[in-house]
C-alpha cells in the first residue's frame, strides 16, 4: 500500500515503526536471544527515520530510545555470544 508523504496516515506508520523500535530495542537487552530482536529494533529505526525527513515525528523519543536500547543488546550479546561459541569449540577441540 503506498501512502501519500504528508498525509496522516504516513505520520501513523512513522509513529508505529518508531513505537516497534522501542518494543524490539527493549526485547534485544534479553541474554542471548536478544539479537534477533535487535535487528527488527534497528529496521525500523532506520524505517521511521528516513520519514523523519519529511514529517515531524512524535515518536522521536522511543525511536532514539529503542535504538540505544537495540545497539547495546546487539553489542553486548554478540560479544558474549561469541566467547560463549569459543569456549565451546575450543572445548570441544581439546577433547
Amino acid at each position: 500500500m503506498k501512502v501519500e508523504p504528508n498525509s496522516p496516515a504516513a505520520k501513523l506508520a512513522m509513529m508505529k515503526e518508531s513505537m516497534r523500535c522501542l518494543v524490539f530495542g527493549v526485547l534485544a537487552l534479553l541474554p542471548i536471544i536478544g539479537i534477533p530482536f535487535a535487528l527488527v529494533a534497528l529496521w525500523s529505526s532506520y524505517v521511521a527515520s528516513r520519514r523523519e525527513r519529511q514529517l515531524w515525528n512524535p515518536g522521536r523519543r522511543h525511536r532514539i530510545a529503542g535504538l540505544l536500547c537495540a545497539s547495546f543488546g546487539a553489542l553486548v550479546w554478540s560479544v558474549f555470544d561469541t566467547i560463549l561459541i569459543y569456549h565451546a569449540v575450543s572445548h570441544f577441540a581439546d577433547t
